[in-house]
């Protein structure tokens, strides 16, 4: 299996950087692994709710625990939350196009995570998904 199909196949993600800005990444993110039929939570500490959804300040505040983690934050975030990531034992990180960080890439590989960090965008990998069905 692909690192991709990795990271889509499992049960519960999370989208850390989700917004309540539909013209943010963060919003169509999440709003995409929404209408693909996905369980996600969206991670943002500045946010009550986006989309009707409860939002989480941080990972370790998420009712459940995602295997997949979708980032979309500044890097210096990014790096921030790899490393919540690794102890909170998410196993596939996707790290957006602009999110993207090698030292929270280098820690997160070293950890033994399915890392995403190449520029593909989960956007057009669940339109992809959506177009074979």
């Amino acid at each position: 299996m692909s690192s991709i199909a990795d990271f889509l196949s499992s049960d519960v993600f999370a989208v850390a950087g989700a917004s309540r800005d539909k013209s943010k990444y963060g919003y169509q993110v999440f709003r995409a692994l929404l209408d693909s039929g996905r369980k996600v939570y969206p991670i943002n500490p500045n946010a009550q709710e986006i989309e009707g959804h409860l939002a989480f300040s941080s990972i370790d505040a998420l009712p459940e625990m995602p295997q997949s983690l979708s980032v979309v934050t500044p890097p210096p975030i990014t790096e921030k939350i790899i490393g919540q990531a690794i102890e909170a034992g998410i196993q596939n990180i996707w790290m957006q196009p602009g999110a993207e960080s090698a030292a929270g890439s280098r820690l997160a590989r070293e950890a033994g995570l399915n890392v995403i960090d190449d520029g593909s965008c989960l956007l057009v990998s669940l339109a992809l998904e959506k177009h074979k069905r």
